[in-house]
C-alpha cells in the first residue's frame, strides 16, 4: 500500500509540475514531445494519460490557458488590440482567434475588451482537474462575529481603487485600524456582472477594537457576521477574482450538501499593495453558509 501511494504521488508531482511548466512558459514550445520530456513519460503514453489526468486533451488545455491569458490582456489593457492579442495567444490570424475566443468563452473578443464578463468566462472555462484542484481547497471553518470600520464605495468598480485611497487615509489619520496588526476586509453588496456601474456598491473595511471615532470620512462601524464559511484561497490581483468565485458556486457547492446563508460572501485580504506585487497577492474568499 504505502509503495502504491508514494507511486500516486510521484504521479501527481509530475503532472503539476507539467502543469505549472505550461503556465510559465506560454510562448514557449508546447508541443507534446516537449510536454512529454518535462512529465518524463514516453510521447506514445503521455497524451492518454494527460488527458485522463486533466480532463482534456493536451492540445486543448494548452489552448485554453493561452485564450486564459488573452482575455486577461483583454480586460486589463485597453491599448491591446485583438491582433496583438492573437499572435500572443499563438494563432496565425484575428480571425481563427475570435473564431476559438469566442467558441471557448461564447462571447467575441472585441466584446469582452468592452465589457468584460468574468461570469461568461468562468461559465465556459470548464477543465475537471482545475475543478477537482478548487474541491480539494475548499476549507469549512467557523468565522467569528468581527467589528469594522467600514467606507461604502458606491458606483463604478473601476472607481473602487479612489474609495480604497480614502479608506487608507482615514486608517492614517485615525490610527484606528492599523493593516500591520488588524485584518482589512471587502463585501460586495452587488455583482459587478450584473449590476450597472452606478449602482455597484461595495464596503472596504478594517478589523476594530473600539468604537469608531466620528470622522469627515464617511467610515462607520459595522459586524461581519460570524458563522460557518466555505473558504477558498484566490491567488493574483483581484480584477479577476471572479475566476475563483464562479467555479465555487458552479463546481463545488452543487455537490458539497451544504446551503448558502443570506449574507454577502467576503473577502480577507491578506497582502498589502505595494509592498506585494498585484499578481502575487493572496485573498481568502468567505462564502457564507447555513
Amino acid at each position: 500500500m504505502l509503495v502504491h501511494a508514494n507511486a500516486v504521488t510521484a504521479y501527481t508531482r509530475r503532472f503539476e509540475a507539467t502543469l505549472a511548466y505550461i503556465d510559465a512558459n506560454l510562448d514557449g514550445d508546447l508541443s507534446v514531445d516537449a510536454l512529454s520530456r518535462v512529465a518524463n513519460f514516453s510521447k506514445f503514453h503521455f497524451h492518454r494519460q494527460f488527458a485522463a489526468y486533466v480532463g482534456v486533451p493536451v492540445a486543448r488545455y494548452v489552448q485554453l490557458t493561452r485564450l486564459r491569458r488573452a482575455a486577461r490582456r483583454l480586460a486589463a489593457r485597453e491599448s491591446c488590440t485583438v491582433l496583438d492579442t492573437a499572435a500572443d495567444a499563438g494563432f496565425d490570424s484575428p480571425e481563427a482567434f475570435s473564431r476559438a475566443f469566442k467558441r471557448s468563452f461564447g462571447v467575441a473578443p472585441s466584446a469582452f475588451r468592452q465589457q468584460p464578463s468574468w461570469q461568461v468566462w468562468s461559465a465556459n472555462f470548464v477543465v475537471p482537474y482545475l475543478s477537482r484542484k478548487l474541491n480539494m481547497q475548499v476549507r469549512i471553518v467557523d468565522f467569528a462575529d468581527t467589528r469594522v470600520a467600514a467606507l461604502e464605495h458606491v458606483g463604478p468598480p473601476g472607481l473602487v481603487n479612489e474609495s480604497v485611497r480614502k479608506f487608507i487615509d482615514w486608517r492614517k489619520q485615525s490610527g484606528q485600524s492599523p493593516p500591520a496588526s488588524n485584518r482589512t476586509f471587502g463585501i460586495p453588496r452587488s455583482n459587478p456582472d450584473t449590476t450597472s456601474g452606478e449602482d455597484f456598491r461595495f464596503e472596504i473595511c478594517g478589523e476594530i477594537d473600539e468604537p469608531v471615532v466620528p470622522n469627515a470620512f464617511g467610515v462607520r462601524e459595522l459586524v461581519i457576521p460570524g458563522g460557518r464559511c466555505a473558504v477558498v484561497r484566490h491567488s493574483g490581483s483581484t480584477d479577476h477574482i471572479g475566476e475563483t468565485i464562479y467555479p465555487i458556486y458552479r463546481d463545488w457547492l452543487p455537490g458539497s450538501g451544504e446551503e448558502l446563508r443570506d449574507q454577502p460572501l467576503f473577502f480577507d485580504y491578506l497582502s498589502v499593495f505595494p509592498e506585494t506585487p498585484l499578481d502575487q497577492w493572496q485573498t481568502d474568499i468567505y462564502i457564507p453558509l447555513v
